[in-house]
């Protein structure tokens, strides 16, 4: 495992974004693990997960495009760190872009914030998780509606690795089946569990052996096989 995934994964423990316990998702699902982008709030916390981001992005899709795509909300703040930090590790310019919930009719108008799509560009998706799939079958249209453009990727924090709503393959599977869209994550929760299990972070085990064991369980039911 590269040495910005291990320390990825700690980070995300350390800033309470990835927790274990009891929660039920919004698909309805019953999960011992869950995972916020919301709870990063502060300066210093948004550069490292726009370096993590862009790393990440280097490594999965090259840096051959030009804007960034964040879907709102949650994307708009990682659409910025990521191309700030792209502009910082490699000297590679991209614009970043995201869409409003509501259409804009005054000012700066549109369903767009920051860079308007232009026909030829390149475009890179960045979200927190997939789980089902849902924000990118809301986003797709409206950025395919915009200009015609080139979507090289999605790039999420966490692959769940477990099956999407239809129920066969993982939900990162089902966007490239539906949409064509080649999706990578930053890390794996295979990779969270070899990484934290019975290992000490901030003075406590994170994953233990109920925690183990819980998450078996549910990869048993919702697991890709």
């Amino acid at each position: 495992m590269e040495a910005y995934k291990q320390e990825f994964i700690n980070f995300m423990v350390d800033s309470e974004v990835l927790k274990f316990g009891d929660f039920t998702l919004k698909s309805g699902r019953k999960s011992p693990f869950f995972m916020n982008a919301g709870a990063y709030v502060t300066g210093t916390q948004l550069r490292k997960l726009g370096e993590y981001y862009a790393k990440a992005i280097h490594d999965n899709f090259g840096l051959d495009f030009d804007v960034l795509f964040g879907p709102a909300y949650k994307g708009i703040p990682l659409s910025v760190a990521s191309s700030m930090a792209i502009s910082e590790l490699y000297g590679k310019d991209v614009r970043y872009c995201s869409n409003r919930k509501e259409v804009k009719d005054h000012g700066d108008t549109g369903i767009l914030l920051g860079s308007k799509l232009k026909d030829g560009d390149r475009v890179v998706m960045i979200e927190d998780v997939t789980t089902s799939g849902k924000s990118i079958e809301e986003t797709y249209p409206i950025i395919r509606a915009q200009a015609d453009v080139t979507i090289c990727g999605l790039i999420v924090s966490l692959n769940r690795m477990e099956v999407g709503l239809g129920g066969k393959v993982s939900a990162l599977d089902e966007i490239r089946e539906k949409y064509g869209i080649t999706a990578r994550a930053i890390v794996t929760m295979e990779e969270v569990v070899e990484c934290l299990y019975n290992k000490t972070v901030g003075g406590r085990v994170i994953i233990d052996d109920d925690i183990k064991a819980s998450i078996d369980k549910y990869y048993e039911e919702y697991g890709v096989k």
